[in-house]
């Protein structure tokens, strides 16, 4: 099988089972570039990429309600968007618009954790319970094995195991979910909950994708700093690279901006139902997943960390460093790594996230961060499984514009 495919495909089931469900221009702060060092050049006015619009098109007519769609490559920048903004309305998604990016927040998230590391603030490799010592972790759990998914911990959204055993956490799919949608957590209660379970595996034993470990983050950033996750990120990451569509929203339920609605489809008493659930509060996964952004600053973003205008190089030599026993996964520190093969441009870097109901995004790059693909997909009321839809769909999108249309790779 093609190594375009087999990455993307693993991927993909990953952002829907485990991301979901499972689940100040010119003034910079430490460690971090102004917006005006990674501006990207602009493509032509008018420029015509129809393979593109037809990649995103394939996922609308695949069953999904709207897409949108940023590419920066060597023809400059192309956004497109195909689909409704609304159910029962004629209007595109608007190519500018907000949208939960579930998981992708991991990325933000573990930057700005070796950010602190870069500056002696935290060491990769110390133990936890060094900074948290309130949570009683195993000492052997070091600050590396939670942004590599090698600490064990137990996932508060429910575990998932490969003989198709199922250990419950905090509903984030079906019936559950959707009743209690409106719900407040605090990051303290989603880790005690995961605390209170047994452990997946002995400490660095093994690799599991566990959103308790960057909820677990996300509070190491707060006890570091003394400040709160959003305004650490606000100070260090999207204040300094311009990203003005980009918010940590806490439990805040709307969108501060233009935004495609996002539907969840499920079961009730034996009748399906769609019910729209853009107003979600997203605290359920805090620094694992609650973020809103566009696919403008995604790029941005990216780009910058691509780049090396966001860590040292050593640091983010160890983000790019894949765990073995992440096998097809291949996950680093915050980013999954992915090998296109010799037809295309080599090795690619990614994290693609959801939200429990109605959100998927996509964010790519190339070592250097001149290539990107960044988007939002949403979800309507179409009777798709979207676990066996989107693979296919995103394998055709990344092979567009990583290997340039060509369907032979590997």
């Amino acid at each position: 099988m093609p190594q375009v495919v087999r990455r993307v495909g693993v991927t993909a089931l990953a952002v829907t089972l485990l991301a979901g469900v499972a689940g100040v221009a010119g003034v910079a702060a430490p460690g971090v570039a102004t917006a005006n060092s990674v501006a990207l050049p602009k493509a032509a006015a008018g420029q015509d990429r129809p393979e593109l619009q037809k990649a995103i098109q394939a996922f609308v007519d695949s069953g999904f309600a709207g897409v949108q769609l940023r590419v920066h490559d060597q023809l400059g920048d192309w956004v497109g968007s195909a689909g409704v903004r609304k159910l029962d309305e004629a209007a595109k998604p608007p190519t500018n618009g907000r949208f939960r990016v579930g998981s992708v927040t991991k990325t933000f998230t573990a930057t700005l954790v070796l950010q602190l590391v870069a500056e002696g603030r935290i060491g990769l490799d110390s133990p936890v319970v060094d900074y948290l010592p309130r949570f009683g972790l195993d000492r052997r759990i070091t600050v590396r094995m939670l942004l590599q998914h090698t600490s064990g911990v137990f996932n508060y959204t429910g575990e998932y195991y490969p003989d198709g055993t199922v250990a419950p956490g905090i509903p984030a799919a079906g019936k559950e979910w959707v009743d209690n949608r409106f719900h407040t957590y605090r990051p303290e209660e989603l880790v005690r909950l995961a605390l209170s379970k047994p452990a997946r595996f002995e400490p660095g034993t093994d690799w599991s994708y566990s959103n308790t470990n960057y909820t677990l983050a996300g509070l190491l950033i707060e006890k570091v700093t003394g400040r709160s996750y959003a305004e650490e990120m606000k100070r260090r990451i999207l204040r300094p690279l311009g990203l003005s569509g980009t918010v940590v929203p806490g439990a805040r339920l709307g969108f501060p901006g233009p935004h495609a609605h996002g539907y969840y489809r499920y079961q009730d008493a034996g009748q399906w139902k769609t019910v729209d659930v853009t107003r979600q509060n997203p605290s359920l996964l805090s620094a694992a997943g609650d973020m809103i952004s566009t696919t403008k600053d995604l790029q941005t973003f990216f780009s910058a960390l691509m780049g090396g205008k966001l860590l040292p190089g050593p640091l983010l030599a160890e983000m790019r460093k894949p765990h073995p026993k992440s096998g097809d996964y291949r996950y680093g520190l915050g980013l999954f790594v992915q090998d296109t093969g010799p037809n295309c441009v080599g090795t690619i870097f990614h994290h693609n996230g959801s939200a429990p109901g109605g959100y998927g995004a996509l964010m790519y790059g190339t070592p250097d961060g001149s290539r990107t693909l960044t988007a939002s997909v949403t979800t309507g009321d179409a009777a798709i499984d979207p676990a066996q839809v989107f693979p296919k769909e995103l394998e055709k999108l990344v092979t567009e514009v990583f290997c340039d249309g060509r369907t032979e790779v590997g």
